[in-house]
């Protein structure tokens, strides 16, 4: 059944993803908080919106303008301070057209006092925009765990490399040894490269994540038993759980660490990561299983591992091209990217 999920992760990593875009461009609001409870705020209305049809930008009535005019807005660029009695962490503003609503989008990037941003992009069906919480360890810890545990399942190279040291390490014991040195070291420095400590760029990372899934593909092929990653299994997937770390932080580098929560972001973004694990690895074995009870209820004889065993030499070379294709068309985005 594991080898067999070879050829379900190489269909699905040769599945295109479609993005789409926005005809036209979003009105822009910036909330900056420039002293306790003290807000700058500056807008920018798209120039699809006619002069006459300027948006207003409303706080709570508990805001009074201290520069500024809350008054029709004469240009599409407009600024104002405002002092508000309250916090506006998840509190929601107004945004009020004039004539009528010009389906524009509305981009809210709000900035608090500690240096944490967040960015909200409204539908234009929307006339009001909640403002996000400020950081806290519950919320932050939420987000970056369903982000970690996203990235695992979603990161088709990843699960093919998990697969394969599970056919390489066979046994149960040997697995959670192997599966835990991963773990461990690809810690270490998704940890130190979201924190800066260390640097490299990210497309020769990719190139090496793919092709240390052409090595162990090799090895599965060749069946030697005498080889480095039979023998010592814990060494391959720590050695190579070093370089697929920076592919993790990758993610944290485009979403970026709350200036607040630091330390709680990492950790969970990691847990995340490691419940993506177990969980794939959980859905093999149950998957595993009930195929497994099929056959007995069918055949009368439940199938073993060793009766798979027949599909690892052509799931190898299945799993080697695609991910040598990965790799070459990483390289090759060497020189275009």
């Amino acid at each position: 059944m594991i080898r067999a999920l070879f050829l379900v992760l190489c269909t699905l990593g040769g599945v295109p993803r479609t993005a789409s875009a926005h005809e036209s461009r979003p009105l822009y609001v910036e909330i900056e908080e420039t002293e306790p409870f003290t807000f700058e705020i500056r807008s920018k209305a798209p120039t699809s919106v006619g002069v006459d049809n300027l948006p207003t930008v409303s706080l709570p009535n508990d805001c009074p303008a201290l520069s500024g005019s809350a008054a029709r807005p004469r240009s599409r660029s407009t600024k104002g301070r405002f002092r508000c009695d309250f916090d506006l962490a998840g509190r929601t503003i107004d945004v009020d057209y004039r004539l009528f609503n010009p389906s524009v989008s509305t981009l809210v990037r709000v900035k608090w006092l500690s240096g944490a941003t967040h960015t909200t992009l409204e539908t234009p069906k929307e006339a009001t925009v909640t403002l996000p919480k400020r950081e806290g360890f519950g919320s932050v810890a939420r987000e970056y765990s369903v982000l970690g545990f996203r990235h695992i399942l979603e990161g088709y190279d990843h699960l093919l490399f998990l697969v394969c040291l599970l056919i390489i390490a066979g046994t149960g014991r040997r697995i959670l040894v192997t599966v835990t040195g991963f773990t461990v070291a690809h810690s270490i420095t998704l940890a130190l490269s979201a924190l800066g400590k260390v640097s490299i760029p990210l497309a020769p990372v990719e190139a090496a994540i793919a092709l240390s899934i052409v090595f162990l593909a090799v090895e599965i092929a060749r069946d030697d038993r005498e080889s480095l990653a039979f023998r010592y299994p814990i060494t391959v997937a720590s050695s190579f759980g070093l370089l697929h770390g920076f592919g993790f932080a990758a993610v944290l580098g485009e979403t970026g660490l709350p200036q607040t929560e630091v330390r709680a972001a990492l950790l969970f973004f990691n847990l995340g990561v490691e419940v993506g694990q177990l969980a794939f690895i959980g859905a093999v074995l149950v998957a595993f299983w009930l195929v497994s009870r099929a056959s007995s209820v069918v055949r009368g004889r439940a199938i073993q591992l060793e009766d798979l065993r027949r599909l690892d030499v052509p799931a190898a070379y299945a799993v080697g091209i695609l991910a040598s294709y990965w790799m070459f068309e990483r390289i090759a985005g060497f020189w275009t990217s």
